[in-house]
Order: C-alpha cells, then sequence, then structure tokens
C-alpha cells in the first residue's frame, strides 16, 4: 500500500476495524474511507454494490462481523450464520469485481477443530468437529476464507486470510449480554466492587486455556500482512501465552481492586478446552506481539472507565 493508496476497513467501528484506522493513520495513511451503518447495510448486496461503484477501493481490510460472547452465539446461531456469510460474500465479490489490488479477511481461530491438537497448525482445518456452542460463527468463518481462496484461484484475485486468537482491547464491546470474556469480566468485576458484592459468578469452571492477542497489536499484524504477504492460505497470529479462564479472571478482579470471591457456575458451557496457536508462519516473517497480557489489560480497563456510559451495566 502507499501512502495515499484508497483503503477500505469493513467495520471501521468495531473493536478491530478502529485500531486499524489508529494504526494506518499514525502510519500516514491518509485515504482510508468507510462504509457508515446508517447508510450501508454490508448484508445489503445493493447497498455493496453502490458502496464499491462510488469508492472503488484499492486495498480492503475485511474485518466486519457478527460477534459475540459464547452464550449469545449459542442463543442466536441463525443470525451469527445469516449475517456473515452475507457480509463476507458481497464485500469480497465486490472487491474482485471492482478491481481491488488486494483484500485481507479476518477470520478466528475458532474455525479450529474443538480437540485439535496444541499447539494449533493451520492445517489442522477441517480435521475434526467444531466446538457446538459458536458452529454457525465457525462455519461462516471458514466459509469466508474459501471464497478468498477460490477467488485467488480461479481469478487470481490477492487475498490473505488471518487466524487470529482471542481479541480485546479499546472500543471493545462491553454489553454484558454479548461480549466476550475479557470486556465481560472487566464489567463484572467492577460494577461488583462499585456496589460491594460478595462474590461474582462466571460461566464453566474456568479451566478452559485461551490466548488473548491485543487489537492494537493484531492491527500491526495485518498492515504487516497486507504489505508483505502474498499467500491465499491461511496464516495465524497470537501472543504466545496461554492462560485459564481461572486464571484471567483474578487478574481481571485484582487490576480493577475487586477483593470478593469469585463462584464457577459449572452449568453453563465451557466452550473449547484449549486454543492456543502455532504461529510459526507469522514467526518466520518476523513479526510478534507487543503488549503483555497485563498491560493490554489496563489500557482497556481505562477506556472502559472512561466510555461505559455506552453500556449496559451488569
Amino acid at each position: 500500500m502507499n501512502k495515499d493508496s484508497k483503503i477500505f476497513i469493513a467495520g471501521d467501528r468495531g473493536l478491530v476495524g478502529s485500531a486499524l484506522v489508529r494504526a494506518l493513520k499514525s502510519r500516514n495513511y491518509h485515504n482510508i474511507v468507510s462504509a457508515p451503518r446508517k447508510y450501508f447495510d454490508l448484508r445489503d448486496q445493493n447497498d455493496v454494490e453502490k458502496f464499491f461503484k462510488t469508492n472503488r477501493p484499492e486495498y480492503v481490510f475485511l474485518a466486519a462481523a457478527k460477534v459475540g460472547g459464547i452464550g449469545y452465539n449459542k442463543n442466536h446461531p441463525a443470525e451469527f450464520i445469516n449475517d456473515n456469510l452475507r457480509i463476507q460474500t458481497n464485500i469480497i465479490d465486490a472487491s474482485y469485481r471492482y478491481g481491488c489490488k488486494k483484500l485481507l479477511f479476518l477470520g478466528s481461530a475458532c474455525i479450529y477443530p474443538k480437540l485439535a491438537s496444541i499447539p494449533i497448525k493451520e492445517e489442522y482445518l477441517m480435521t475434526g468437529p467444531l466446538e457446538e456452542t459458536n458452529i454457525s460463527y465457525s462455519l461462516a468463518k471458514i466459509s469466508g476464507y474459501m471464497m478468498c481462496k477460490k477467488y485467488t484461484e480461479q481469478y487470481g484475485m490477492s487475498t490473505v486470510s488471518v487466524m487470529p486468537n482471542n481479541l480485546y482491547g479499546i472500543n471493545d464491546n462491553f454489553n454484558i449480554e454479548k461480549c466476550h470474556v475479557i470486556p465481560s469480566f472487566i464489567n463484572k468485576f467492577i460494577s461488583a466492587k462499585e456496589n460491594n458484592l460478595e462474590e461474582v459468578v462466571c460461566f464453566g469452571d474456568g479451566s478452559p486455556t485461551r490466548e488473548f492477542l491485543f487489537s492494537d497489536d493484531l492491527a500491526d499484524a495485518l498492515i504487516f500482512l497486507m504489505n508483505t504477504y502474498d499467500d491465499p492460505n491461511i496464516i495465524n497470529i497470537g501472543p504466545h501465552r496461554e492462560v485459564s479462564i481461572k486464571e484471567l479472571s483474578e487478574l481481571v478482579s485484582k487490576l480493577v481492586g475487586y477483593t470478593g470471591k469469585i463462584v464457577w457456575d459449572t452449568s453453563k458451557p465451557n466452550g473449547t478446552p484449549r486454543r492456543a496457536l502455532d504461529t510459526s508462519k507469522m514467526d518466520a516473517l518476523g513479526w510478534k506481539s507487543k503488549t503483555s497480557l497485563e498491560d493490554g489489560l489496563k489500557i482497556t480497563i481505562d477506556w472502559f472507565m472512561e466510555n461505559r456510559s455506552n453500556y449496559e451495566r451488569v
């Protein structure tokens, strides 16, 4: 990408999209276009067609998606597969037809089998059953990757498909009914502290492990790949630190200053037991994440405290 290249960030107001905007602007990329929701519904083929016909972006970061935590995924499976398939299909196809030079598709580590060997290599895709609680989201992301790969094979379209591990950071969704585990913990523990609650109830038993990648680190990686990488096969991105959900709860509790008891509701699902990615391909390119989990959580907590009025409380 050149500094004056026309760059479209689909989902520019979300966790990853907003981090991309910050990262690109800090690097003096100044020709960034967006598709505001009040004017363009990315699920609507006609709206996407109108946007591409008017703007004709040269580079596309496809970070728009319907996302949510384990409970929200489980309770809205039809919406997750429907919305995400439509968003992806519309943008990938329009990018090809309007001559986009390169498209980067943002996937998720949940595309891999529930019981895949750890660390999870890219070639483990579709070698076993998926985690049932988020299968609609996983299948949509697998389809998006396959669409990109097949558009490269048949049409010569330049695509990159990135599979990061669990993400968190500035501008995350803290709505307690919809959010992922880190914003859920931050919201719950701050509320419990302020209301002098004796205990906080968390889903599952705390034993599953995850890797958590700060969104600004991911944005740096995505720009790096857009500028240097040209392979349609998936590439993993992770922070090289695996922590249990129990450890995470204790760390968030400590950082917000909550001193009560953490109780685990084992009637709720745990999700995939372990999810740690093999990032050998990314490591070989010379990129590594920079933000520690503790530092990233502190930044995220501070941001939430300044913006909490925008979110429903516990």
